[in-house]
């Protein structure tokens, strides 16, 4: 089975930063799109950032050049670097994959990890 797992959730003080990270078992790490998605209490889960299987990127407007996606194919490994945390950020993270995932839209993403808490607070 496909077993996707994030890491690096904290508390951070605004204006820190934090790195997240993501590995993907059960799949060929290099034929798939990943993505971070955020989800608070209540709302619907929204589309942070996402890496296409060639290294191209799509960042949502709240993020943009504040967040940086990144993927390692040697190591199989994600990374989410954020910078310039604002209480806004607070959210669960999920790490998502996916062979046919062309957007921030939740509904394109087969596998999901369990989710990292980030909360950014003083």
């Amino acid at each position: 089975q496909v077993q996707v797992e994030e890491s690096g959730g904290d508390l951070v003080q605004p204006g820190g930063s934090l790195r997240l990270s993501c590995t993907a078992s059960g799949l060929t790490f290099d034929d798939v799109a990943m993505a971070w998605f955020r989800q608070t209490p209540g709302k619907e889960r929204e589309g942070v950032a996402q890496i296409s299987k060639d290294g191209g990127t799509t960042y949502s407007d709240s993020v943009k050049g504040r967040f940086t996606i990144s993927r390692d194919g040697a190591k199989k490994i994600m990374h989410l670097q954020m910078s310039s945390l604002t209480p806004d950020d607070t959210a669960i993270y999920y790490c998502a994959a996916g062979a046919y995932c062309y957007s921030l839209r939740s509904s394109e993403y087969d596998y999901w990890g369990q989710g990292t808490q980030v909360t950014v607070s003083s």
